[in-house]
């Protein structure tokens, strides 16, 4: 009897465990975003071309109202943030992955915040 339990609770526990290191895994982000965002200045439909740089890091350009940069990113499991910076003014998007999808916040600087939300081009 006593093996037995001891065998369902290891079992439990390494189901637990591959479930946490899933989870852990980041999100892929590589390709062509097509955003649309919602500030408090306005709105507007930018896009942004990602390529990982590690497991944590993206980096790509941004195109849109305020021009294009270069971008830089770290992604932790599903949580997405993006920064570039564009006269003088930091964007930071900060958000959530769900497959070919995001969505999250957006600061603009001094410009003021909003949210955006972003799909994937199919290649």
């Amino acid at each position: 009897m006593k093996k037995n339990v001891f065998n369902i609770f290891l079992y439990v526990l390494l189901f637990l465990s591959a479930g946490h290191l899933q989870a852990q895994q980041p999100a892929n982000v590589k390709g062509t975003w097509n955003m649309s965002v919602e500030s408090s200045v306005g709105s507007g439909s930018p896009s942004f071309e990602l390529k990982h740089i590690t497991d944590s890091t993206v980096a790509g350009t941004y195109q849109g109202q305020l021009g294009e940069a270069q971008v830089k990113g770290t992604l932790k499991g599903n949580k997405i943030y993006l920064s570039f910076e564009v006269s003088s003014n930091l964007i930071e998007y900060d958000g959530v992955v769900d497959g070919d999808t995001m969505k999250g916040k957006v600061k603009l600087g001094s410009l003021g915040e909003g949210s955006f939300t972003g799909t994937r081009k199919k290649a």
